[in-house]
């Protein structure tokens, strides 16, 4: 048997925090579609251990991960499996969109706060602050390189409306996921992004 909880909507521009257990399998659906979910974790015990996208990479031997990789820890220990994505395409090499980002790409002066700064705000009562923030594992993002120049384009999702990741959890954790505020990740349509928890039983 199987508990499957609520399906939760993360407003545009903003974080959560949440917890999962061995064997929990996160999903993430880009409810509207073209929108990309920042998400970081760390190890429930311990929270200098955290999701690390150069242990994953090196480990998977290339860039885009998906179905049947495995996301690992900085102490090479598995956190994620990958099970179904309807996308395909993601990102872990850059990292959350911040205020000061903004400032150097978007030449803004408002000061909000990113992907950053709503993963620290959702996991300030973990005691996880934003100097603690990793590169993220930027689900639905869609960056592309060159392969003579190494040149970096960020471009819109190839997410539709409804699709989604499923991701099985093979530590306790704690994780936060956005609903990104960058406007080069979204193509400029801030948007919602939808996530549920599918959990067994006690009884299994």
């Amino acid at each position: 048997m199987s508990g499957r909880s609520d399906t939760v909507r993360i407003p545009p521009c903003s974080g959560r925090a949440l917890e999962l257990e061995v064997g929990d399998v996160l999903v993430v659906i880009d409810a509207e579609g073209q929108q990309v979910s920042d998400m970081i974790a760390y190890a429930r015990d311990d929270t200098n251990e955290y999701l690390s996208s150069g242990r994953s990479i090196d480990y998977a031997a290339r860039l885009f991960l998906t179905t049947g990789d495995v996301l690992y820890s900085n102490r090479s220990r598995p956190m994620f499996t990958l099970l179904d994505d309807d996308c395909g395409r993601h990102d872990f090499t850059l990292t959350p969109c911040s205020k000061e980002m903004f400032a150097k790409i978007y030449g803004e002066t408002e000061g909000r706060p990113g992907c950053e700064g709503n993963l620290a705000a959702a996991l300030a009562p973990y005691g996880i602050g934003v100097d603690q923030v990793p590169i993220a594992f930027n689900i639905f993002m869609h960056v592309a390189f060159d392969a003579q120049s190494g040149e970096v384009s960020v471009l819109p999702p190839l997410s539709k409306a409804g699709d989604a990741l499923h991701l099985r959890a093979e530590m306790p954790m704690v994780l936060a996921l956005t609903a990104c505020s960058a406007g080069q990740s979204n193509n400029f349509r801030y948007k919602p992004i939808d996530y549920r928890i599918e959990r067994a039983s006690d009884s299994g």
